[in-house]
């Protein structure tokens, strides 16, 4: 594959990237100053402007994790692992194109500890070939992007403290996109946001956060958890329990910041900040689930969804399914009575599948679409059940948590160690263009005003009277249908019990 070389030119100086089969592609461009030393735990700085002509064809640095734990589960190799890692990549179509072109937002998942924006699944050629501009990025993660120390907090003026560094890293990207999407073809005035997993609940976050507010336009979440998010008290408790840990007894922020970043990736599993934001600091003042709870949220288009088959996180946190329905048989009977009176399931490891999979992530998008129906904005809700034609036998469950990527970006050439050797189908590959074809007509399309999102079948905005599901394939094979009323009574009842169940688990 030939490379062709491009300049282009930012506002913080000119950028010299490659056209691949076509697509205009700049990788490794920075959107703030990297963020070390003194700047460790503070809001990004703006990036240093060059006068040179800056190469733009390498990846940037990943934040620093365990490199083997994202290669088995994060979706491959990041590379470079570095403090040094605010860059993120752009995808055009046309750098110049007739009027500006839809810009789509990517975050990545990985519980907020794994992951980079330049991993093979999230490549985004294929989508830009379509006719939008993709940018992908990397952001603090783990205990560098969330961290709460009394130290730390004593340097902002009462109130105004900062423990998301990772959402300010993520708003950050987005002033850039304002500052410079239209010297790649794109329209700072229709940007969609959209991540899998902790980049959906990274979207939630930004749309229940004030300093988001105008730097994007809508929102696309897939599989983003319900879990809580960490309260500012206990964020506090933890990181002077990991200071204390890492020999730091009464740490100062100078202490804090001389610690070794590898450091932190190698920290007992009690001392870890979980796969959640802090709430109650000036980035993220309420919780995520109570700002929806309140219908307080920004008022924007949103779509979110999960997968048949999301239990599959349990096997990788070493949790059995089946223990969960003893627990409840154990110690709430009725209540166990109750759920398996809305499932027709009576395998003890297939229902805690379901039960879990339901309570973690189905929750939220029933919550969601309630809070966007109140507030007074579309939000449309899928459910991804599709399995490719050489997996079905591995995936006797549903499709797992994150295989619906491939199909929304269309990277189905992309290594999953998961399924090593199970190539895709001619079949799956027409199955994910019909699947991308409804991220894309969101992209380009969705108001605040929307009704319904065109497509092979027309989806109607959710509604309490209609409550219509799009269901991307049923029972793994491919199809494209509308369902109302979709795990209704379910969702209902497990929203209602959900504090109780996460405590119970």
């Amino acid at each position: 594959m030939k490379n062709e070389s491009l300049r282009i030119n930012t506002a913080e100086g000119a950028l010299r990237g490659a056209i691949d089969e076509g697509i205009f592609v700049f990788k490794g461009i920075p959107y703030a100053a990297p963020p070390v030393g003194a700047l460790r735990w503070r809001a990004p700085r703006p990036a240093a402007p060059w006068s040179e002509v800056r190469d733009a064809t390498q990846w940037g640095n990943a934040s620093w994790q365990l490199r083997e734990h994202c290669v088995l589960a994060g979706g491959g190799d990041p590379g470079n692992i570095s403090e040094d890692c605010l860059y993120l990549n752009v995808w055009s179509p046309d750098i110049e194109p007739s009027s500006p072109l839809p810009v789509m937002v990517w975050i990545h998942g990985g519980g907020f500890v794994l992951g980079a924006g330049s991993l093979p699944p999230y490549n985004g050629k294929a989508l830009a070939a379509r006719g939008v501009v993709v940018v992908t990025l990397n952001y603090r993660l783990g205990h560098l992007g969330f961290f709460a120390h009394p130290a730390l907090d004593a340097e902002f003026p009462p109130g105004e403290a900062v423990n998301n560094f990772a959402l300010l890293d993520q708003i950050a990207a987005l002033q850039w996109v304002q500052r410079n999407i239209a010297s790649f073809g794109g329209d700072r005035r229709n940007v969609t946001l959209f991540g899998e997993s902790s980049g959906g609940r990274s979207v939630l976050s930004l749309f229940a956060s004030p300093l988001a507010a105008g730097l994007f336009h809508k929102g696309i979440v897939q599989s983003a958890y319900s879990l809580p998010d960490k309260k500012r008290d206990e964020a506090l408790s933890n990181g002077v329990a990991v200071a204390h840990h890492l020999g730091l007894k009464k740490a100062s922020a100078d202490d804090l910041r001389a610690l070794p970043a590898e450091h932190f990736c190698s920290l007992p599993s009690q001392l870890g900040n979980g796969p959640v934001a802090i709430a109650g600091d000036r980035v993220l003042p309420k919780p995520v689930v109570e700002v929806f709870a309140a219908a307080r949220q920004h008022r924007y288009p949103l779509m979110i969804g999960y997968n048949s088959d999301e239990g599959s996180v349990l096997d990788y946190f070493g949790i059995d399914p089946a223990t969960t329905i003893t627990r409840l048989r154990q110690r709430r009977p009725l209540l166990l009575k109750l759920i398996k009176s809305l499932y027709d399931e009576h395998d003890d490891r297939r229902l805690g599948r379901k039960v879990a999979r339901d309570i973690a992530f189905g929750t939220i998008t029933w919550l969601a679409v309630q809070a966007q129906h109140r507030r007074g904005v579309p939000g449309w809700r899928y459910y991804f059940d599709y399995v490719s034609e050489n997996t079905r036998d591995l995936c006797p469950d549903g499709s797992w948590h994150g295989n619906e990527i491939p199909y929304v970006m269309e990277t189905m050439t992309a290594e999953n160690p998961q399924i090593a050797e199970r190539e895709y189908s001619a079949g799956d590959r027409a199955f994910a263009r019909r699947i991308s074809e409804y991220w894309l007509r969101f992209a380009q399309d969705a108001t605040e005003f929307s009704h319904q999102l065109n497509g092979e079948t027309t989806w109607p905005a959710w509604h309490p009277g209609a409550d219509v599901t799009l269901r991307f394939g049923v029972k793994g094979e491919a199809a494209v249908v509308l369902q109302h009323r979709f795990m209704r009574m379910r969702l209902r009842l497990l929203r209602l019990l959900m504090r109780a169940m996460v405590k119970l688990h």
